[in-house]
């Protein structure tokens, strides 16, 4: 194993999103890691690290797949709670069939977040026990009272925002309250998620479907000491709190959670976004940025960054020593890049990549080789309609295989992780094999960006 040098590791203050590569993100920071659930599809699974932007990379441990074939599909929207020494996640599950669509608990054997768990329950409350549900959540008031928030259907309309009081974390023991919430869109509010301030407690939620590039975020807000289930105690705040920034190239921000930064001085919102503006669900990743406060004490939100724009990490985060290296071979760390054969390169792309340009070439044999210090190397960039497939090479190893085909444009991609390594000198060589999948129309292969790591 390689020595890394002291500054190695704690000159890492910036990260750069994506932090994953699916939606509905939940995350929290307990007892020096992070841990990050999203939308998984089969099952809950969780990503762990110790600094923020290492959960790009991070393995992701399946903490809890249901064996019951009537709750363990279509799971989505995973949030964890740690609650009297134990750890719940809330989810949403069917069968395979949308309409089945249930709210369910699940219960770790002790406090670490990983499990293991044991199922708990169905969440019903009295008066809606068989409807469709999604996107479950809790308010926790500070005398200890509990709440379930979620999106359901019911005589209302569908996707709309519940509240039910909650006896413990797994039972519902109230009658659901349905909470009228403005909209950009007529239709749809789901995904709410709670933020808890000065006294207020803030729900935010999303609007409109979450394949547009105007799903967004819009709030309601209601004193903490004040009844949460009389509708008439919410204040509806006027317009988008987080919406699509064209100019950054962020669409469909929202379906969103909150964690505090690693001091619990910072509030940052986590959610997904897109870098496309057509209508699609692919292509929405994790993402996080800082959010700020008002004079008047409400959330500032600010705009949605760009996928590749450098922050600083939450305060007390210890760095990880990431850093990028652009395809035009600058960096912000020990990182270059070399061609070999036909390359174009150009700002086409704009806002779609990093720094507004990339490299392509659909030339058999053609190489673009990575020299980086570090122990991982993730590769980000366009995927189109016109991709085909590259293999790839660490110091000069076997070759892997990745297919850069994707049925809309889309930049800002993983595409690529290395294996772990030992701290040191590495190259990675990309080659473009001319080969590509029956759906492309040809076989270019995209160079943009690297993110290198030193954990």
């Amino acid at each position: 194993m390689g020595l890394r040098p002291p500054s190695a590791h704690a000159a890492g203050g910036t990260f750069r999103n994506p932090l994953g590569t699916s939606p509905d993100p939940y995350m929290t920071y307990y007892q020096g890691n992070y841990y990050l659930a999203a939308t998984e599809g089969d099952a809950v699974r969780i990503a762990v690290a110790p600094t923020l932007g290492d959960l790009l990379t991070a393995p992701r441990v399946t903490v809890w797949q249901d064996p019951d074939a009537s709750r363990n599909q279509q799971v989505w929207a995973p949030s964890f709670y740690l609650i009297d020494g134990h750890w719940y996640i809330y989810y949403t599950a069917d069968n395979g069939v949308d309409d089945n669509h249930r709210l369910y608990v699940v219960e770790s054997e002790g406090t670490d977040p990983l499990g293991p768990y044991h199922f708990k329950a169905e969440l019903q409350p009295p008066n809606a026990p068989d409807e469709w549900a999604i996107d479950p959540v809790l308010l926790r008031q500070s005398d200890g009272s509990l709440y379930l928030l979620w999106s359901g259907a019911g005589t209302e309309g569908h996707n709309l925002i519940y509240i039910a009081p909650m006896s413990d974390p797994w039972t519902v023991s109230g009658d659901r309250v349905y909470l009228p919430s403005d909209g950009g869109c007529s239709t749809i509010r789901e995904a709410p998620s709670i933020l808890q301030h000065d006294g207020t407690t803030y729900l935010v939620y999303s609007t409109c479907d979450t394949g547009l590039p105007d799903y967004q975020l819009w709030m309601k807000s209601i004193p903490s000491s004040a009844d949460p289930l009389q509708p008439g105690n919410w204040t509806q705040h006027a317009g988008a709190v987080f919406s699509r920034d064209d100019a950054t190239g962020v669409w469909g921000p929202g379906s969103n959670g909150f964690f505090k930064s690693p001091d619990g001085t910072e509030d940052w919102i986590v959610y997904h976004g897109k870098n496309t503006s057509d209508y699609t669900y692919d292509g929405r990743t994790t993402r996080a940025q800082k959010i700020g406060w008002n004079a008047d004490g409400t959330p500032d939100f600010g705009a949605p960054l760009a996928a590749g724009a450098t922050q600083d990490l939450p305060s007390g985060d210890p760095g990880g020593g990431s850093y990028w290296i652009n395809d035009t071979g600058s960096s912000s760390g020990s990182g270059s890049i070399a061609y070999t054969g036909d390359w174009n390169s150009g700002s086409g792309c704009g806002v779609q990549c990093f720094w507004g340009d990339d490299h392509w070439s659909a030339e058999p044999g053609a190489t673009a080789t990575w020299t980086f210090t570090g122990t991982r190397i993730a590769l980000l960039s366009v995927r189109d309609t016109g991709n085909g497939i590259a293999a790839f090479s660490v110091d000069g190893g076997p070759e892997t295989t990745a297919d850069y085909y994707g049925a809309i444009r889309m930049g800002e991609q993983l595409n690529y992780v290395s294996p772990q390594l030992a701290y040191g000198q590495h190259t990675l060589r990309v080659r473009v094999t001319g080969d590509k999948n029956a759906s492309s129309g040809a076989a270019y292969i995209s160079i943009d960006r690297a993110e290198v790591y030193s954990n």
